[in-house]
């Protein structure tokens, strides 16, 4: 799944590409928007909210996407052909006089009053990359539940939004401690929150999701996707496991030495 800076950039793509255009077409490829057409009606702006998509409208409504595990929009300039996977995929495409934008294997389309935009995202917590960020929110969110898998919990999009699992892996082994550890054994939780919040910025300046500083292929991570290789730091071999409850659990990596 998409890690929050990802999401981001695709928003400001989105942004870029429509707001302030009319919309001469639109397609809706889903059963519930088969008949709707937005034609005529100006973008507004696209934003994210965690690792949501909200696409404003003018005349209130917004246009809420989601990526989910597969999920891509790709933005061409109208008349390009277009390349993002077979036609059977496109679930939605908006269309202006300068910018085609269409939204292949989307799991998540649906329209909602811009007003009513809680329905949607209002269950998220402080999102990393947004105005509302609040670190001390996330600590105390993260803080709830103290026996919980740190893993876990910071994957729990409630508590704070943007983090997948490429930054949960990297972030426990920033903090030195395991991704099944109980919250509350976290030796300091708010050094990985603000970790979290630098990590998601880096990312979204540079485009690149590089947590040890070195952004050369295969030395980008500490232990994502590391398995059985040796840790950076100390050697030993890199483990990996599932974390969290079926069927959303997801593969943790981490150092057993380096996070004890």
């Amino acid at each position: 799944m998409p890690e929050g800076d990802t999401v981001w950039l695709a928003s400001r793509r989105l942004h870029d590409a429509l707001a302030g255009d009319v919309l001469l077409r639109t397609d809706f490829r889903v059963p519930r928007l088969a008949t709707t057409d937005l034609s005529g009606r100006p973008v507004v702006e696209s934003v994210s909210r965690g690792k949501h998509l909200l696409t404003r409208i003018d005349g209130g409504l917004t246009l809420h996407t989601h990526l989910r595990m597969d999920g891509a929009w790709r933005v061409f300039a109208a008349g390009q052909p277009w390349r993002g996977g077979p036609v059977f995929q496109i679930r939605v495409v908006l269309a202006t006089a300068r910018s085609e934008a269409v939204g292949y294997r989307l799991p998540v389309v649906e329209l909602v009053r811009t007003s009513a935009e809680a329905d949607v995202v209002g269950h998220l917590g402080p999102d990393l990359l947004g105005a509302d960020w609040s670190a001390a929110d996330a600590v105390s969110r993260l803080s709830r539940d103290p026996s919980r898998p740190l893993g876990d919990a910071l994957l729990d999009q409630r508590l704070l939004a943007g983090i997948g699992n490429v930054y949960m892996a990297e972030l426990c082994f920033l903090g030195g401690a395991s991704p099944y550890a109980p919250v509350s054994a976290v030796p300091d939780l708010p050094f990985i929150v603000d970790e979290a919040h630098r990590l998601l910025h880096l990312g979204v300046r540079t485009g690149r999701q590089v947590t040890t500083g070195d952004p050369r292929p295969g030395r980008q991570h500490w232990v994502y996707r590391r398995a059985r290789r040796p840790c950076w730091k100390c050697g030993t071999l890199i483990r990996t496991g599932s974390i969290g409850t079926a069927p959303r659990d997801r593969v943790a990596f981490w150092c057993p030495r380096c996070q004890p």
